[in-house]
């Protein structure tokens, strides 16, 4: 059995408050494995500053590592834990900007950076698109690492079960009027790749935009393993065993069973 304890946090993000979100996600992880023994606390997209930043961006985003993945890797060590968290990333060249996640281990190191595929709307406008789907190491298993609109592309989360991730983790911003979108594509990811699914969504609203929470942990089968319901701050805690994925795919045949061949459509160009 490789079984381990994930906790996805659902907070509300001050809008261009970096400061104050990273104070708030340092006591979240103290919280959290002060109350029980965890191996991992996941928090959502652009944790540590909002969502409709706009310009401002330009103004927070930081090197990976830098600051604000040294601070949460800082608490990450003390407690023990994994932790993955988004905030907005950049290269040297100051321009160049990433909606990123990151995920960092309880020796204090990076494990790995991702940086968003696919980009919605005014995104497009502040970020320039990732364009790997990493697998990253972690001593209970490998892990994929998505941001939002990410897991609504089947593609990514099929790259990633193909690739051999145990483990998905979405950190994201989903909007309150789509929340039964949400719902229906953390699950469908779970279940079309007989895969774990800790899908961390925040709650709040920034200058324009609310935001639905319904944070939850799915298992292979889609079944919810633990859920944030209402919209309150909280997380969703569960003890899942990763050798059930191997397990399902044995049983339903679903990854053995795909015919590459015939699927020259899904890589088209549109």
């Amino acid at each position: 059995m490789r079984e381990v304890t994930i906790a996805c946090v659902q907070m509300q993000v001050e809008l261009n408050r970096m400061e104050d979100n990273l104070v708030k996600m340092s006591e979240w992880i103290e919280k959290i494995a002060v109350a029980q023994k965890v191996d991992l606390i996941v928090f959502p997209e652009l944790a540590t500053t909002g969502y409709e930043c706009g310009v401002r961006f330009t103004d927070f985003a930081q090197r990976v590592p830098g600051p604000s993945a040294n601070l949460i890797a800082q608490r990450a060590s003390e407690f023990g834990v994994y932790v993955a968290f988004g905030l907005p990333s950049k290269e040297k060249v100051e321009s160049v900007l990433y909606n990123s996640a990151v995920l960092v281990g309880p020796d204090g190191d990076l494990v790995g950076e991702y940086r968003k595929v696919h980009l919605k709307g005014e995104e497009r406008l502040a970020f320039r698109n990732g364009f790997r789907f990493p697998v990253l190491e972690a001593d209970f298993g490998n892990v994929g690492l998505m941001i939002g609109w990410d897991v609504a592309f089947p593609e990514a989360a099929r790259t990633y079960a193909l690739d051999g991730a145990d483990l998905l983790i979405v950190c994201a911003n989903w909007e309150k009027p789509n929340v039964e979108e949400w719902r229906t594509y953390v699950t469908a990811r779970a279940l079309e790749n007989s895969i774990f699914v800790a899908a961390s969504n925040r709650i709040g609203q920034d200058a324009t935009l609310t935001f639905c929470g319904e944070t939850m942990i799915v298992g292979p089968r889609g079944q919810a393993f633990a859920q944030v319901d209402e919209e309150i701050e909280g997380y969703a805690l569960a003890r899942i065993d990763l050798d059930d994925v191997r397990r399902y795919r044995e049983e339903l045949q679903q990854i053995q069973n795909r015919q590459p061949s015939a699927y020259r459509a899904v890589v088209r160009q549109y």
